[in-house]
């Protein structure tokens, strides 16, 4: 069964289209701005731009291929917008664009996985020195002098993520931003901000050191308050803005603030009980919906940069924009590791009675969420033209 395994994995052979030989391209030309959240996956022949092989910024748990997954044909579907054309993502252009910058990803491993997986695209064009730094990941390009960071903060505001061994709750205060990322505000050109996968988890909220304002899934007995998990999202990115606007904006400084919606997790089961994924193909036209709580907090997130983008209208030099992937991530269940989180799973065949731990949360690299990077590109060239 282990040899098997083995030679399947071996057998895939998955081509890839490197731009290290190819010219800079010529300035873009702006088309008009473009629903880019409505559409379907269509196929191509066309492969990723990057593989395990070439990429050695992604994390072995979202390496697929390399962990034995026994299908690369969802590495074969690109996004088709129903409006208009999503270009093939340029990694000279998007570099052009962040040329002298510092575009920073704050948020949960999600925005980690989107930062690497933006990371292994780049590099097949020039690659990135890690650079040193308290509080962060970070990487400069030399060519373009571009850094690109990662802050670590899965709540946006302050706040103690549950462990184990360790208090199995979260302990989060919602009326303060987490200084992990906001005491280099001044620093940022440009920040992307993504959370929400850890609110939906045993929480206890505060405002202040010691006032409670309840909780979620009950989690301590002296919490009688259940007050669920979307006001405290709300709450936090409100706050996560403002402290933007106000830290920066207000004193004349610009930047460019991206909000990524909702990245829906995929598990047929519950993710702690042996719950997997295993389809490899993307959902057709009609499908799957966008409902419950992946259309709630995708509603939310629009709804607090409309408010900041009120609130801020009065300055110049702010910029906020939506980067809204919810309903294409939500139609492709085939692009997480599942299994595959971990080498050849199954190489000592299958135990009914201790299940394989799956990962429907995160993003095989490559994969989906490659595309993610597409739009954003467009996005700045959007940005730009508006300017």
């Amino acid at each position: 069964m282990r040899k098997n395994n083995i030679l399947r994995s071996i057998s895939i052979s998955v081509s890839i289209t490197n731009h290290s030989s190819l010219p800079a391209p010529t300035p873009p030309v702006y088309e008009n701005p473009c629903d880019y959240s409505n559409g379907k996956w269509v196929r191509t022949k066309r492969g990723p731009l990057y593989n395990g092989t070439t990429c050695v910024k992604m994390k072995k748990n979202q390496n697929c291929i390399a962990n034995g997954r026994p299908d690369s044909g969802f590495l074969y579907w690109k996004w088709k917008p129903s409006e208009c054309h999503l270009p093939r993502f340029d990694p000279n252009t998007f570099l052009q664009f962040i040329s002298n910058k510092h575009v920073a990803f704050v948020g949960d491993s999600i925005s980690r996985n989107h930062l690497e997986s933006l990371l292994c695209m780049l590099a097949t064009v020039t690659k990135p020195n890690r650079v040193r730094h308290q509080g962060s990941r970070r990487w400069h390009f030399p060519s373009h002098n571009a850094i690109l960071s990662f802050y670590w903060s899965p709540f946006l505001v302050q706040g103690i993520p549950r462990k184990n061994p360790g208090p199995h709750y979260n302990t989060v205060f919602l009326d303060r931003v987490n200084l992990r990322w906001a005491r280099d505000m001044d620093q940022m050109d440009m920040i992307v901000l993504s959370f929400g996968h850890w609110f939906n988890v045993p929480s206890v909220f505060y405002e202040g050191d010691d006032k409670v304002l309840g909780c979620h899934n009950h989690p301590v007995t002296n919490c009688t308050t259940e007050i669920g998990f979307y006001g405290p999202i709300r709450r936090a990115l409100r706050i996560a803005l403002n402290s933007i606007i106000e830290r920066k904006v207000s004193k004349g400084n610009g930047v460019d603030v991206i909000v990524r919606t909702y990245s829906p997790s995929h598990f047929e089961g519950d993710w702690d009980t042996g719950g997997t994924c295993a389809k490899t193909n993307p959902y057709g036209v009609g499908q799957r919906q966008l409902e419950g709580e992946n259309a709630v907090i995708r509603r939310i997130q629009l709804e607090e940069v409309e408010n900041a983008k009120v609130k801020a209208k009065q300055f110049r030099g702010f910029r906020l924009e939506v980067l809204d992937v919810t309903k294409l991530a939500l139609l492709r269940p085939d692009g997480h590791p599942g299994a595959y989180m971990n080498p050849f799973p199954f190489a000592n065949g299958v135990n009914p009675k201790k299940p394989v731990q799956n990962d429907c949360v995160h993003w095989c690299l490559p994969g989906p969420i490659d595309t993610w990077s597409g739009i954003f590109l467009e996005m700045m060239k959007n940005m730009a033209r508006a300017a």
